[in-house]
């Protein structure tokens, strides 16, 4: 495992490893890792994503063909106008040695997180999802034992499925309510003695994990791009982003500039572009006018977090302004027109998110926000369209569709 400590973004304070909240006892903001390994080194002989262990917060590798693969499509780059384009692809597509059995990079999220959960450990471990994070926490679950529990919006509840059996350690609860519900819900849940989060955007190793990415890419390019793009909801990736980044930067290898992040939303739940159009650190009301019908509006119903990590210390609106970037939109029809063109050119069915992230790198080029000769990482956060017929699909039941304000002693009866 890569040998760390914890440093609060909030106050500077310093924290040991074995560390175990969430949260700095001091100060307001995230914690982040500082790993004794001042130079990444790879460890090809390690599976997936876990070539990467010296900068990961693990305990030991688990067994999983997981991991962020980047290439150039020169189909893609010419249509585009790109030619120094690099795309990041986390999902199922065999052919370009993607292996992410859910179609999802919530995979770099969901082994790290189980890895650093020590097997003695006796409790549950509590997942809201929209949907791609709970199906990635879910086939982890079933690989490694880990006893999982996951709150889905009832609407998503059918995203829900695994490529590998499950058993009664997985176990999944729809909410008749959005993703705002199933976050209320898991947190009234962990309060609960049995029962602990795994952390969202405050928990290191999803971050770190999701940071695999950027390694990926600057292991392939051999140096750090000059633009990122990512789709985001809660934003966390481009967090993930920033602090790998960094850490390249101290490495010596790989530039000293950091690139600039280009994050996108999806028309028309935008609330961290418009508070970040305001100038605010802090997303208001008026950032999400009518949020419930915008949220049912969007083409990926995953990047619609209505509490994004956005204004903490460390979090987005500090990643984006670090790293000299920006926080745009783009519409549902310009995403379908991209998903398109990216199956016509790769040969891949994006997921929406993908393709929201790809309509963003247009927008740009067209609006001469990027140079032509730039080096640009796109990070395509899933696609596959072949994993039912490689590998086929179990559809998770839910154990029970709650209300959302169901009590917690009802919540315990369904959880039995």
């Amino acid at each position: 495992m890569g040998e760390y400590r914890l440093r609060c973004a909030g106050g500077n304070e310093i924290l040991p490893p074995e560390y175990s909240s969430l949260t700095c006892p001091e100060h307001a903001g995230l914690l982040r890792t500082e790993y004794c390994a001042a130079q990444l080194k790879i460890r090809p002989e390690l599976p997936g994503l876990f070539r990467y262990i010296d900068w990961l917060p693990v305990r030991r590798p688990i067994p999983t063909k997981t991991r962020p693969m980047t290439f150039q499509n020169e189909s893609l780059s010419k249509t585009l106008g790109l030619p120094r384009l690099w795309l990041t692809l986390t999902g199922w597509a065999p052919e370009y040695g993607c292996y992410a059995k859910t179609g999802s990079f919530k995979e770099l999220e969901a082994y790290p997180t189980l890895s650093g959960i020590p097997e003695s450990g006796g409790k549950s471990l509590v997942v809201a999802s929209a949907g791609n994070t709970g199906r990635a926490f879910a086939q982890a679950a079933a690989e490694t034992g880990h006893s999982v529990v996951l709150i889905v919006p009832e609407t998503s509840a059918s995203a829900l499925w695994t490529v590998t059996e499950t058993g009664d350690n997985v176990k999944l609860i729809a909410v008749s309510g959005d993703y705002s519900d199933a976050i209320s819900i898991s947190d009234r849940l962990c309060a609960l003695e049995n029962y602990v989060s795994e952390g969202g955007a405050k928990n290191v190793a999803r971050r770190d994990g999701m940071g695999t990415v950027m390694l990926s890419a600057a292991e392939k390019i051999g140096k750090l791009p000059d633009f990122y793009f990512q789709a985001v909801g809660s934003g966390t990736g481009g967090i993930a982003a920033r602090e790998a980044s960094e850490r390249l930067i101290r490495d010596g290898r790989f530039g000293s500039v950091l690139p600039r992040l280009h994050l996108i939303q999806n028309k028309p739940f935008t609330p961290m572009e418009s508070a970040w159009k305001r100038g605010s650190r802090f997303i208001t009301d008026e950032d999400m006018p009518d949020a419930a019908r915008a949220v049912s509006s969007v083409y990926s119903p995953v990047l619609t977090n209505r509490t994004p990590p956005y204004g903490i210390p460390g979090g987005v609106f500090d990643a984006v302004t670090v790293c000299g970037g920006s926080i745009d939109s783009v519409e549902n029809r310009a995403a379908k027109e991209a998903f398109k063109l990216f199956e016509d050119a790769a040969g891949i069915k994006l997921d929406p998110a993908a393709a929201v992230a790809l309509t963003g790198l247009i927008k740009a080029a067209e609006e001469g926000t990027i140079q032509s000769d730039a080096v640009i990482v796109l990070n395509l956060t899933g696609g596959g369209q072949k994993i039912e017929e490689d590998l086929g699909r179990i559809p998770l039941k839910s154990a029970a569709i709650v209300s959302p304000d169901i009590s917690l002693e009802k919540l315990k009866e369904v959880l039995l």
